[in-house]
Order: structure tokens, then C-alpha cells, then sequence
């Protein structure tokens, strides 16, 4: 905190940033933290973190120059929710799963003022993840499947749905239908306790590897994928995969 005092003074960098020159940098802070975290890379993980505490410690510095809050009621107003929050451990409130103590907190967050249930999940989220949340909100005050067989028919469904909208050649109600379809698949996952944006993204990873091997195999035949059949590159595509299997 001494140190960005001095930035604030001295640097001509620092100097002029605002909340809304920072906004997009501490948004790239957080995307660097969670590809340190999917590596599992400690190092690279306290690395990051220092970054966006760094990011923490500007933006409230520029809050206290505006004489907004200071740092320190930062630190009071997250420990106060914190304690509000979990009275299973504050008072005599008894919780006995981590499943109760989510829908507790949900309950907790209404009556402090919160009009709704979703109104928490930031509109800016990316939609794979903005799905999750909202789904995992509605589910802590009672609004869930009972059985993973139902969420997967409710995807049944939805698919019919989709290609429905498809053969009736209506694009806007396809868009429409596919949105659905898509929304039920996470919550299908999300059902079964898996992180529908980490398995995504391990899929990704796992294409990206399959997609370059077959771009080296083509090479060393001397060949580039664009003059090759999509038959010839399937064939390529299986044979890393079952490598890899």
C-alpha cells in the first residue's frame, strides 16, 4: 500500500489510471489466475494472486482519493458478511452439510435486502458460466430436479424441440431452441457435480492437442490438412486418439 501511495505520485502510468482503465486489466489478472490454477502451477498461482491483490490495492487507493472508502473498510466489510453469513459458526445456528449452508446463505442474502435469488450473479459473466450460477441459485431454494433421469429428459426434450425449429427452417426459433438446449446440458452436468466450464475447457485443451498432432502428422508426410479429404484427416484424427487412448 506504501508503494502504490508512491506510484500515485510519482509514476505517469499510474498516475492517470482509473476504475475503468483497470477494469479490463483486472479482468485479464483473473483468465491468467485460473489458467495457473487449471495447471495446477503453485508458483504461478502466488504469482497471479499478487496480481490481483495489486489490482485491490489500486482500485482502493483511488477510492480513498475520491474519499469513497478506504482499504481497511474493504477488509471490515467482507469479515462482517463473512460472520453474518455463517451463523452455524458465529451463533447457535445449527448446519450440518455444506449443501445447507449454501441455501442458508442464499436465505441470509434476502434478508438483507437482496430482491431476488439471482440478482447476485453478475450480468458480464460468460454465459457457459452465467448458466451455472443461475441454476445453482434457483436449485438452493428448492427449485431442482429429484432424479438425474428427469434433467436428462428435460435434454431429450429440448433436442426434439431444436430439431424441430430446424427442419421448419425458422433460424431465429432454432437460435431460441438451441440456447434451451444448451441450458439443460449444463444443468445435466451440474447435476451430477461436474464443473460444466472446466470439462469444457479440458476438452478444448483436448482438441487443440489431437488438432495440432494431426497438423505434424500431415507435415512429416509432407502434406497440409487444407489439400487433404476429410476422410483422410479423420482417419489421422482416430489414429492419435486411439494413441492417446
Amino acid at each position: 500500500m506504501r508503494i502504490m501511495d508512491e506510484l500515485r505520485e510519482k509514476c505517469p502510468w499510474d498516475k492517470k489510471q482509473t476504475v475503468h482503465t483497470l477494469r479490463q486489466q483486472s479482468i485479464e489478472e483473473l483468465y491468467e489466475l485460473t489458467d495457473a490454477i487449471d495447471a495446477e502451477d503453485w508458483s504461478a498461482i502466488k504469482e497471479e494472486l499478487g496480481d490481483l491483490l495489486l489490482h485491490i490495492v489500486f482500485y482502493t487507493k483511488i477510492a480513498e482519493e475520491k474519499s469513497a472508502f478506504t482499504f481497511q473498510e474493504v477488509v471490515d466489510g467482507i469479515s462482517e458478511k463473512l460472520v453474518s453469513r455463517h451463523p452455524h459458526i458465529y451463533s447457535d445456528v445449527e448446519i450440518e452439510s455444506a449443501e445447507a449452508v449454501k441455501q442458508n446463505w442464499e436465505k441470509l442474502k434476502l434478508k438483507e435486502g437482496k430482491k431476488s435469488v439471482l440478482s447476485g450473479v453478475p450480468t458480464s459473466l460468460p454465459s457457459l458460466i452465467k448458466s451455472m450460477r443461475l441454476q445453482d441459485k434457483a436449485a438452493q431454494i428448492g427449485f431442482e430436479w429429484k432424479e438425474k433421469e428427469d434433467v436428462w429428459e428435460k435434454v431429450e426434450e429440448e433436442k426434439k424441440e431444436l430439431t424441430d425449429a430446424v427442419q421448419s427452417g425458422n433460424k431465429a426459433a432454432a437460435e431460441n431452441e438451441a440456447g434451451d438446449l444448451l441450458f439443460s446440458i449444463v444443468n445435466y452436468i451440474r447435476f451430477l457435480k461436474i464443473d460444466a466450464d472446466y470439462a469444457l475447457e479440458l476438452t478444448n485443451k483436448k482438441f487443440i492437442s489431437r488438432f495440432q498432432k494431426m497438423e505434424m502428422h500431415a507435415a512429416h508426410a509432407g502434406k497440409q490438412l487444407h489439400n487433404m479429404a476429410l476422410e483422410e484427416m479423420d482417419a489421422i484424427w482416430n489414429e492419435i486418439k486411439n494413441k492417446e487412448n
